[in-house]
């Protein structure tokens, strides 16, 4: 074994083989007085004889009054190392490795058996264990070594069986873990946390800073600390914190409760301090006040993180430190290259991942999708394996009151004048650099504001607004979500606020687009208080002016009337899009974006050009009108004519009750 006591156990043995000479002065000392030593059926049934005995019989002298032979907790073997760790006496470290001695030494069975009068009994009691010690099962203070709230107990180290049995002859045991970290192993966790969501993420040497974080390098330079981290980004401080520690040298348990498991808790707690290690919980489960009572311990730094802010109630008293998780994202590209590797074209890197606000360890998790997914494709890690891994991580939990969209189109879609067009492309960059220019740049005021984009896309239906806010996802690499209105407005006062309180929240902790289609049905005007209708739509309304300010998202609002909307709210908008209703020049451009993939027959551009002239349709308009067209040369087999083009155009307009331009008559064929 080591001078720093990782080898093998030896230490330990040693122990035990001292150990083995005062068990046998004490079975010396009680055979001599015994007329029943021989006796082959000693300790299966009790004679007159010995029943005289046991009532006259007193301490061994010889073994109760000579000096305890107690381990040295000064020491560096495991013994020494762990007797610290759990804050145990000398008397402890004894009682434990009498408990302990069974496990390695099969020939302590038979000798704790012949001196507890039982041969069924071969396990060490706690008056053989207090005899051993010198001391007796009637010294208060050995007796108080047992006790639930003591070190031994209440570390884990000692179970105590026969609890209907008077104290002195209760059985001991030591669990398996604590004899296999005692005999040098530690290559695997404890039994009691498989399947309970505990990581072990070891020291890391690498030359690097992993734990850029400011205050993970704090809480590594503590010493043994309770914090409780409140994060915007789920797993930002945490991650934060993890990598700081092991980039102090300490491994770090990452624990992810499913719910509060008591057993599992006190079971990580003994890991903990076995091997040394902190402990990061991340995120804690509702009402997570007995697991914080249990894991906020001395002797043990325990970060405890979540989106919630923490109730002193929880570990009153712990000393729990609560404190903010940094706003900002950690995931930047240096992290991402160190966890891709080798890319064929990493110029991009900084810019593609931008929009993410992911945590340390989700950008682990992302990178290591990204790998897998090359691998399987056959190719080295690329920017677009890496946005699809990203956006599996970063997802938010929207689906049951938001439709998602997997953007599938870019600027290069968009026929738009060069105004919105560039108020757009702004937007996107809002959206990468917001970091930068509110947090490191400090233009952010105060009052709680948040760090969110919010912009209005207003222009008659059909212009392109959510074709629009589709390309600015998609140009972030992000998903888009469509909030369903049906399932936000809710008859009953206060559920609507409820509703978007939920969504605001999910969109605030992840990486998406949030897409308000027909905004006006939630941020319209307030008006006059004529009636309680009136007034609870107001607070409405005032909810959302003060949820806009704290938001930390990306958010697109959709009108067809932008006059609809509450100036309150316009205010507190960052960019308003104009979509214009397109010219004959753009309408036509339109006509041949939406034809590009379909045959064409001869004539057809000609065509599409005098449709652009004599219809005046919207893009929506254009592109249902072109579908219309290809359906009615697919029904022939051939390709799109120029009858084909008209005749979609022309039922566009009889769909919005306008006069067909050939006639000018409401019923022309």
């Amino acid at each position: 074994m080591g001078a720093d006591g990782t080898g093998t156990g030896d230490g330990v043995l040693d122990l035990v083989a001292a150990l083995r000479a005062r068990v046998a002065a004490l079975v010396e000392a009680r055979g001599a007085g015994d007329p029943t030593a021989g006796d082959p059926l000693r300790g299966l049934y009790v004679s007159g004889e010995t029943a005289r005995r046991i009532a006259v019989r007193g301490a061994s002298a010889a073994v109760r009054g000579a000096d305890p032979v107690l381990p040295d907790i000064g020491g560096t073997d495991r013994t020494a190392r762990l007797a610290r760790a759990f804050g145990l006496s000398a008397l402890d470290a004894h009682v434990l490795l009498v408990a302990l001695a069974p496990e390695v030494d099969r020939d302590f069975e038979a000798l704790y058996g012949y001196l507890n009068d039982d041969v069924g009994r071969r396990r060490a009691t706690v008056a053989l264990a207090l005899d051993l010690a010198g001391t007796g099962p009637s010294d208060p203070a050995g007796r108080d070594r047992f006790h639930p709230a003591a070190p031994l107990r209440a570390g884990g180290l000692l179970e105590v069986a026969d609890e209907d049995r008077p104290l002195p002859g209760r059985a001991l045991g030591v669990p398996e873990r604590v004899v296999a970290h005692l005999l040098g192993d530690d290559g695997r966790l404890d039994a009691e946390l498989l399947g309970k969501g505990v990581e072990l993420l070891p020291p890391v040497d690498d030359g690097t800073d992993p734990g850029r974080s400011a205050l993970g390098a704090r809480i590594a330079a503590a010493g043994p600390v309770a914090v409780h981290l409140r994060e915007r980004v789920p797993g930002a401080g945490a991650g934060a914190a993890a990598a700081a520690l092991r980039g102090a040298g300490r491994p770090v348990l990452r624990y992810r409760p499913e719910a509060v498991d008591v057993p599992a808790a006190r079971a990580l707690l003994r890991e903990a301090r076995l091997r040394g290690a902190a402990v990061v919980v991340e995120p804690l489960p509702p009402d997570p006040g007995p697991l914080v009572r249990v894991l906020a311990s001395p002797g043990v730094t325990v970060v405890l993180a979540g989106t919630g802010a923490p109730d002193p109630r929880w570990a009153p008293d712990a000393g729990l430190l609560a404190l903010d998780a940094p706003d900002g994202p950690v995931g930047d590209g240096d992290l991402w290259r160190r966890e891709l590797g080798p890319l064929d074209d990493d110029s991009g890197l900084d810019r593609a991942t931008a929009a993410y606000r992911l945590g340390e360890e989700q950008v682990r998790r992302a990178a290591r999708s990204a790998r897998a997914l090359a691998a399987f494709e056959g190719t080295a890690p690329t920017l677009a394996h890496v946005r699809h891994s990203a956006r599996l991580v970063s997802a938010p939990l929207l689906d049951s009151r938001a439709r998602r969209v997997r953007p599938a189109v870019g600027f290069a879609d968009l026929v738009l004048p060069e105004e919105p067009m560039g108020l757009l492309r702004e937007l996107t960059g809002r959206a990468r650099d917001r970091d930068r220019v509110l947090g490191e740049w400090r233009l952010r005021t105060g009052g709680g504001r948040g760090r969110g984009v919010v912009a209005l896309f207003a222009g008659e239906s059909g212009t392109g607004k959510t074709l629009g806010a589709e390309v600015v996802a998609g140009e972030l690499g992000l998903d888009l979500y469509v909030v369903d209105l049906s399932s936000l407005v809710d008859k009953y006062v206060g559920e609507t606020e409820k509703n978007l309180e939920r969504i605001f929240a999910e969109v605030d902790r992840t990486d998406c687009v949030l897409l308000f289609d027909e905004a006006d049905a939630v941020f319209g005007k307030r008006s006059e208080v004529r009636g309680s209708h009136d007034r609870y739509a107001n607070l409405e309304s005032a909810y959302l002016l003060q949820r806009l300010e704290a938001f930390d998202g990306i958010a697109v609002l959709t009108t067809n009337l932008r006059s609809n909307i509450d100036e309150a709210f316009t205010r507190r908008l960052d960019l308003v899009v104009e979509f214009p209703f397109p010219d004959a020049a753009r309408r036509a451009s339109l006509w041949h974006a939406c034809l590009a993939g379909t045959p064409r027959a001869a004539g057809v551009d000609a065509e599409v050009a005098r449709c652009a002239e004599e219809f005046e349709l919207t893009g929506g308009a254009i592109r249902s009108a072109a579908v219309t067209s290809g359906y009615l040369a697919a029904a022939r087999g051939s390709a799109v004519t120029g009858a084909d083009v008209r005749e979609g155009a022309r039922r566009e307009y009889r769909k919005a009750g306008r006069l067909v331009p050939d006639t000018g008559l409401p019923w022309a064929p």
